[in-house]
C-alpha cells in the first residue's frame, strides 16, 4: 500500500523558513521521481517541484524558484522541501507524490502570516 507521511509545517512569518518532509512507504522509493504540491483554500492544487530518481535534477514552479530546495535521501525513504523567504501566498497544504503512482498523504499545513 502506497503511504506518503508529510511534516514540518507550521506558522511562520513572512521571511521565515521551514523545511518539510515526507516518509514514503509500500514502494521501491528509489524508482520513482518525487513531487511536492501544494493547495490553498479554494484554488487548485498546483506543481511546486520535482526531483528524479537519484536526485541530480529538479525543477521547480517560477512562483518557488530560488527559494524552495527539493532534496531527497533514498536510504531513508524520504524527500524534503527547504522553504526560505516565505510569502504569505505560500500558504497552502503541502503533499507529496510520486510520479506514477497514485495514494496521497494527509499533507501538511504551511501557514504564512504575521
Amino acid at each position: 500500500q502506497v503511504q506518503f507521511v508529510e511534516s514540518g509545517g507550521g506558522l511562520v512569518q513572512p521571511g521565515g523558513s521551514l523545511r518539510l518532509s515526507c516518509v514514503a512507504s509500500g514502494f521501491t522509493f528509489s524508482r520513482y521521481a518525487m513531487i511536492w504540491s501544494r493547495q490553498a483554500p479554494g484554488k487548485e492544487r498546483e506543481f511546486v517541484a520535482r526531483i528524479n530518481v537519484l536526485g541530480g535534477s529538479t525543477m521547480y514552479a517560477d512562483s518557488v524558484k530560488g527559494r524552495f530546495t527539493i532534496s531527497r535521501d533514498n536510504a531513508k525513504n524520504t524527500v524534503y522541501l527547504q522553504m526560505i523567504s516565505l510569502k504569505p501566498e505560500d500558504t497552502a497544504v503541502y503533499y507529496c507524490f510520486a510520479v506514477g503512482l497514485g495514494g496521497r498523504g494527509q499533507g501538511t499545513q504551511v501557514t504564512v502570516s504575521s
